[in-house]
């Protein structure tokens, strides 16, 4: 089992740019894949990015896709989102997930923390 918790949230104006950091608890963190989801207000939980249990895979959603960059640190049991370029639309709450494989569906991750606020503003 593993336990998540996110940092790094805030409020930030358009443009601007956030570091999300997940620590995760245990001695397994590199056996899972993480993944990093959204959730506004209103509006189902997206998928935003993953990457697999090394490191060498990673996958975005187009809507982030060139603005967002996931990464682990598996020595630190961390994974982290640089997020640049923010738009408005950005604005939910962030979950980082662990599951087996990386994967677009949230059903498919085991594991999840509490979340994080973004807020950008315009």
């Amino acid at each position: 089992q593993v336990q998540l918790v996110e940092s790094g949230g805030g409020l930030v104006q358009a443009g601007g740019s956030l570091r999300l950091s997940c620590a995760a608890s245990g001695r397994t963190f590199s056996s899972y894949a993480m993944g990093w989801f959204r959730q506004a207000p209103g509006l189902e939980r997206e998928f935003v990015a993953a990457i697999s249990r090394s490191g060498g895979y990673t996958k975005y959603s187009d809507s982030v896709k060139g603005r967002f960059t996931i990464s682990r640190d598996n020595a630190k049991n961390t994974v982290y989102l640089q997020m640049a370029s923010l738009k408005p639309e950005d604005t939910a709450v962030y979950y980082c997930a662990a599951g087996s494989y990386t994967n677009t569906g949230w059903r498919a991750y085991d594991y999840w923390g509490q979340g994080t606020q973004v807020t950008v503003s315009s």
